[in-house]
């Protein structure tokens, strides 16, 4: 391959975030059910492999019903980018990703995503993500792709469930 062919390839991607055996975690936060008197609880690690993994327990007790990770990233320019691709291994379970646009809206941006037991990699057309506002669509446009301040995972399937979510990178493709 020649060097500008690939340069040009490398350049069409932006790594939001890359998990490996040194991958720092504190710019993610779990968010779970408790904020509205749930127990669900919930967790992120790096497995032994160095990727990410997003575990936990979703109850239903208390008006639960889910658990979240996010990752607040704080990009304000993302506009040349068209989609978010993922490599993740789920469990075979519903996962919603969810971007935040800025860090002052009440409601996120989501999509849903099917995992298979196995690794996949996923693209999201960012122009594909959905307003919603605890569990409910709202009536405004989709996300228009200008900035993310926060990205991250939830799992919201309406029955009380144990999860297991691996992640090995996030990032935004031209």
């Amino acid at each position: 391959m020649n060097v500008l062919l690939y340069h040009t390839m490398i350049s069409s991607l932006f790594n939001v975030f890359v998990f490996n055996p040194e991958a720092e975690l504190s710019n993610w936060r779990i968010v779970n059910d408790g904020v509205m008197g749930g127990v669900s609880q919930s967790k992120i690690t790096l497995d032994p492999d160095g990727h990410g993994l997003f575990a936990g327990h979703v109850s239903l007790e208390n008006n639960g019903g889910f658990a979240s990770v996010r990752y607040e990233c704080g990009l304000s320019d993302i506009r040349r980018y068209r989609s978010l691709r993922l490599k993740v291994k789920g469990d075979g379970k519903t996962y919603q990703l969810r971007i935040k646009g800025n860090r002052g809206d009440y409601h996120q941006y989501t999509y849903t995503l099917q995992t298979t037991g196995e690794w996949q990699t996923l693209t999201v057309p960012l122009n594909q993500l959905q307003p919603i506002f605890r569990g409910q669509l709202l009536d405004i446009p989709v996300y228009d792709g200008r900035a993310m301040q926060e990205v991250g995972f939830l799992i919201a399937n309406g029955v009380e469930e144990t999860f297991a979510l691996h992640i090995d990178e996030i990032t935004l493709v031209e």
